[in-house]
């Protein structure tokens, strides 16, 4: 599978009895349905998401792309819970890609979120 973020290689990624896609370039996170969610209540599952978060954030630019499995342009999104995570879905095979880094903020909700929350309402 290529990156639809930058076009790089992406490697199979297993945690426990689950399979990801990760990027070896711009090590973003490719999850099919659902699987991000049954990742997020997996204890040490963040380990999948190895790669740096600032080179995540600069990768969460861009944010047109098409989807890696059907070639579908993929819908930018925002977790209702933490908004400042931003995430690309895809509406027909209803797969995610989330940058580097945004795995594990997605999974570790904590008090400060509820700050960030606020901040984010702030700017709009």
């Amino acid at each position: 599978m290529i990156c639809p973020k930058c076009r790089g290689n992406m490697e199979k990624v297993v945690f426990e009895h689950v399979e990801v896609d990760r990027c070896n370039k711009c090590e973003g996170i490719w999850f099919d349905m659902l699987e991000h969610e049954e990742l997020k209540n997996l204890k040490g599952s963040e380990a999948i998401d190895s790669g740096d978060p600032e080179k995540g954030k600069k990768f969460n630019a861009v944010d047109l792309i098409d989807c890696p499995i059907c070639n579908s342009r993929m819908i930018r999104m925002v977790d209702s819970k933490q908004p400042h995570i931003w995430y690309e879905s895809c509406g027909v095979c209803h797969g995610l890609f989330f940058d580097a880094g945004e795995f594990t903020d997605f999974k570790d909700y904590s008090f400060l979120d509820i700050f960030k929350k606020m901040k984010a309402k702030e700017r709009t």
